[in-house]
């Protein structure tokens, strides 16, 4: 009955912490800080100043971790008595979400390249757009950035 109660318990934790996961791509002014420029509907129109390809790597949403720890906890549950059984619950949560996340990086094929766009907008502003191709795109480009995204027009 106990283990009934713990199991529903990380089921519905996973599930409010599955829905609470996002996929957007942070976007980066060149100062560093956040730039919510790039995740509204706006538009702008500019130049390519550079493009640099970096690695995606380590981005996930956490539903590997999520579904890692709920089913590494529910094995450490399984395992022991008292104390014994508390500490394989918090290990197997703990590596299960570990072991989660690395196979939804390996998993994720959008996540091996990433490329950083440099922008210098009609205004004056520069606006750095991470994106996962660049098609035709090359330095010098008249470009215009519409919802997080840069395409020539």
């Amino acid at each position: 009955m106990k283990a009934t109660r713990t199991l529903a318990a990380l089921l519905a934790a996973g599930a409010f912490l599955g829905g609470c996961a996002s996929n957007t791509q942070p976007s980066y002014a060149d100062d560093g800080y956040r730039s919510n420029y790039n995740n509204t509907a706006s538009a702008g129109y500019g130049t390519i100043e550079s493009i640099q390809a970096t690695s995606g790597e380590g981005r996930t949403s956490g539903a590997g971790a999520i579904v890692g720890g709920l089913v590494g906890a529910l094995a450490g549950n399984q395992v022991g008595s008292g104390g014994g059984r508390t500490a394989a619950t918090v290990a197997g949560g703990v590596g299960g979400a570990l072991i989660g996340n690395r196979v939804e990086q390996n998993r994720n094929p959008e996540g091996q390249q990433m490329y950083s766009i440099s922008v210098r907008l009609d205004n004056g502003e520069y606006r750095t757009v991470v994106q996962d191709s660049v098609y035709d795109l090359r330095s010098g480009n008249r470009v215009r950035i519409v919802d997080g995204r840069v395409y020539r027009y």
